[in-house]
């Protein structure tokens, strides 16, 4: 079953559990996924990888939200958003540990022949396909600048 798939089963059982959060949340899933296969160039398919590129920039925007309604002083507004970030998280997979990105990193940087922070860029590219899905883009980067000075 694809993430679509299992988005829009879910989307009915938390109609029938009257789920308001949940519903909320993966309505907007389902909206993104849909915008995603109707979009100009797309073949109408909508796979995995970007399903899961769509749920990661989702929480981020959700984590962000929460951030700005607690600096507003709307902390139930905020409660909301992570309620709802809560939800889109389980269907990511489960995000690496600094040990096993600092490992990952490592046979990357090793592959790539990558010495100074000028090789930084030839590193990057290579460790944001590899490790899409397990981590963070930012934890990447700061690991990477890490390994590399």
């Amino acid at each position: 079953m694809t993430l679509f798939d299992q988005i829009s089963e879910d989307i009915k059982k938390a109609m029938l559990a009257k789920d308001k959060t949940a519903l909320d949340a993966l309505r907007g899933v389902k909206k993104e996924f849909l915008e995603a296969k109707t979009a100009p160039g797309s073949d109408g398919e909508l796979k995995d990888e970007k399903a899961l590129q769509i749920l990661q920039k989702l929480v981020k925007q959700r984590k962000e939200s929460a951030q700005m309604y607690t600096d507003a002083g709307r902390p139930e507004l905020a409660e909301e958003e992570l309620s709802q970030c809560k939800i889109i998280e389980q269907y990511l997979p489960a995000m690496m540990s600094d040990d096993e990105l600092k490992t990952a990193l490592q046979q990357i940087i090793a592959e790539v022949g990558a010495t100074t922070m000028q090789d930084m860029g030839k590193v990057m590219g290579r460790a944001t396909k590899q490790l899409a899905g397990k981590a963070e883009g930012s934890r990447i980067n700061q690991m990477v600048r890490q390994m590399l000075q």
